[in-house]
């Protein structure tokens, strides 16, 4: 293994990181702070609690969740489809690096910078709301394994795109309302039949629900299944990037 390239992609992608400051961090903090205030502070101390949790804290998981799937796809999804744009691709193409250090070192960086921002959005929201994290070794599993996994999605949407509006396709018109409507502001058992069964064929939903089991021990799907699911999708995102790189689809033409 080439740890070499791997360090060397990583390196450039995270120094990209801390030149955009404002646009990688601050950004997705201020705006999850906004939630935070509007619905945390000011709407959760009018509503009544959830599973005997307070509003305020048990939104945290979904929005957290929220800004790590955006962030995630964003980060990788920019980091290669940039170099696509100059041209510069092919030298990494040409280079003695596999695909395999090459999706390493891209998805590391972007799976790292959301990762951060995840730990960062946590703790300002210990500025707003009150809350405890029941299973915190579960937690950053789940952390980890969301940002690894919708990472790679991201990667795939990089190779696929081929101008920067679709960048933005998927992100805003399919994975926001996914999280929106996947229990991120609310139980999906507060929800009539039969949109409680039509909730459960949304994937964001398992997220959510996992993550939040890892905050406070309750969860509107079983713990097992949430794994399994984000388990299936990241093994599903690595045999498209692998086949990606096998056919050569969008980085040889």
């Amino acid at each position: 293994m080439n740890l070499y390239a791997i360090r060397a992609i990583y390196r450039f992608e995270m120094a990209r990181t801390w030149r955009t400051l404002m646009q990688s961090i601050a950004s997705p903090i201020l705006s999850t702070s906004l939630y935070f205030i509007v619905f945390g502070a000011a709407i959760g101390s009018r509503m009544g609690e959830i599973d005997g949790i307070a509003y305020g804290a048990f939104i945290i998981p979904g929005l957290l969740m929220l800004s790590l799937l955006s962030e995630s796809i964003s980060n990788a999804s920019f980091g290669i489809y940039f170099p696509k744009f100059t041209g510069t691709i092919y030298e990494i193409l040409s280079a003695p690096v596999s695909p395999f250090e090459v999706v390493m070192g891209y998805v590391g960086a972007a799976a790292s910078k959301s990762i951060i921002l995840g730990l960062l959005i946590l703790a300002t929201a210990r500025l707003f709301v009150d809350y405890e994290i029941a299973h915190p070794i579960w937690m950053m599993g789940f952390l980890m394994l969301t940002a690894i996994t919708f990472s790679l999605f991201g990667f795939i949407i990089g190779l696929w795109a081929d101008d920067f509006q679709k960048l933005q396709v998927i992100p805003l018109m399919v994975i926001m309302p996914l999280t929106f409507l996947g229990g991120a502001f609310y139980s999906i058992n507060m929800l009539p039949e039969p949109w409680q069964t039509v909730a459960l064929f949304n994937p964001v939903v398992y997220l959510v629900s996992g993550f939040r089991w890892s905050f406070y021990g309750i969860a509107d799907v079983n713990v097992g299944v949430s794994l399994a699911m984000i388990c299936f999708f990241l093994l599903a995102c690595l045999t498209a990037v692998w086949w990606i790189f096998k056919t050569g689809y969008r980085l040889k033409s």
